[in-house]
């Protein structure tokens, strides 16, 4: 395969590969934890269980810098794909909750190697005027499949082990493709990147840009508890598989039909302003999931629009982040949004799952709500922040 097939396709299959990442990620949280609750495991440590896939993905995070520089883009997203496709392939080897906990710990880490190799290989061959469009159809692929996920979950009436043989197959069979690709290495002067030299180009990346990073850190949360808890607390209050099945696509599907709208908004209209719209029209989203918890098709346009407002916040954060910080430090800023996501993503479902246990008069919905509205004031303070320090700055020069 020649160089110039290699470029002309890269693009297509990293967005191939993130797509079938996202379906398996779709699929695992609500299968486990509908496979956990038909066998009485409680919905705390259901929750628990669920951090596993992210608990990976932090792991592993502050150790990505280093090979990425040494080794390339190739290789990284390689062997996080295999990773993925293997782990799937022996879940249904031994059915035992601490065996599957490893598992998912090792998905994370696939999952997180994958991601960071794609994305960051994105950003650095994206020009400028493209970059947010690239960005969107990342993001707007990963909901895809990340939509398309749940449904596995209606194979489980026909064998318990079918969702996780067809998810290995289809990603070893995007992850044949990656072969084809020529590999690459960050720029010349990003080089020599080492373990503690990476959390030094943390702290410099959070002063650009911490705000940025809250809004993976939101996706993560939202993402997670929806996936890990809703079907859970959905079929406590009431609501059958075939239902969960319908509705849990909902917030993916919302996500897809505006990911890439939202994003060209925010190219016209600035990153900030578009944040702060779908932050305070998601928390009003989930606060009436609450309100109409009893009904399927209630549930299923509520999820639908608050995916299309907030099912976007992942990639305009990367975009905001991309906006805020030099080039040099992408690959560092890159990390710390995974190190975010991760940390939403392991709190989510944990605190998803202890809301569900032991707050049994609230929603499950009211706990994304409140997530939301804080996100929400924390954009507004540091706004009102920058704002403040313009004006010393107008002072002191008069």
């Amino acid at each position: 395969m020649n160089d110039s097939f290699s470029a002309k396709h890269r693009f297509k299959i990293l967005v191939a590969m993130v797509a079938i990442s996202g379906f398996t990620q779709g699929m695992l949280m609500p299968l486990l934890a509908i496979i956990f609750e038909q066998d009485g495991v409680s919905s705390s440590l259901n929750g628990l269980h669920a951090t596993g896939l992210y608990l990976g993905m932090l792991l592993a995070a502050p150790f990505m810098e280093a090979p990425l520089h040494r080794y390339g883009y190739k290789p990284i997203i390689l062997f996080g794909g295999l990773t993925v496709v293997l782990s799937l392939a022996l879940f249904p080897l031994w059915k035992s909750i601490w065996f599957w906990f490893v598992l998912r710990l090792l998905i994370g880490i696939g999952n997180n190697m994958l991601h960071f190799g794609s994305q960051t290989w994105i950003t650095a061959f994206s020009p400028k005027n493209k970059r947010g469009r690239n960005i969107a159809i990342y993001g707007l692929f990963f909901g895809l499949g990340f939509g398309a996920g749940p449904i596995m979950t209606r194979l489980l009436e026909i064998h318990e082990a079918l969702p996780f043989m067809i998810s290995a197959g289809l990603s070893l069979v995007v992850w044949f493709t990656l072969l084809f690709l020529k590999n690459e290495y960050p720029e010349q002067e990003q080089k020599g990147g080492s373990f503690f030299s990476t959390f030094s180009r943390f702290s410099k990346v959070w002063k650009y840009a911490w705000i940025a990073f809250l809004f993976p850190f939101s996706y993560g949360f939202l993402e997670a508890s929806l996936n890990g808890n809703f079907p859970v607390y959905a079929l406590r209050i009431g609501i059958d598989l075939p239902a969960v099945s319908i509705i849990l696509p909902a917030f993916a599907i919302g996500s897809t039909v505006f990911q890439l709208p939202l994003g060209v908004l925010s190219d016209r209209f600035g990153r900030r302003n578009i944040l702060f719209l779908v932050t305070i029209l998601g928390f009003l989203s989930f606060t009436a999931a609450g309100l109409v918890q009893a009904s399927v098709i209630g549930l299923f346009i509520c999820l639908f629009i608050a995916g299309m407002f907030v099912g976007s916040t992942y990639s305009l954060g990367i975009s905001y982040m991309v906006d805020l910080v030099p080039k040099q430090l992408l690959p560092a800023g890159n990390i710390l949004a995974s190190i975010l996501f991760s940390l939403g993503s392991i709190s989510g479902p944990f605190i998803g799952g202890l809301t569900i246990q032991y707050l049994k008069g609230i929603s499950f919905f009211y706990t994304i709500s409140v997530m939301l509205l804080v996100i929400f004031i924390a954009l507004l303070i540091s706004v009102l922040g920058a704002s403040r320090k313009r004006d010393v700055k107008d002072a002191v020069e008069v």
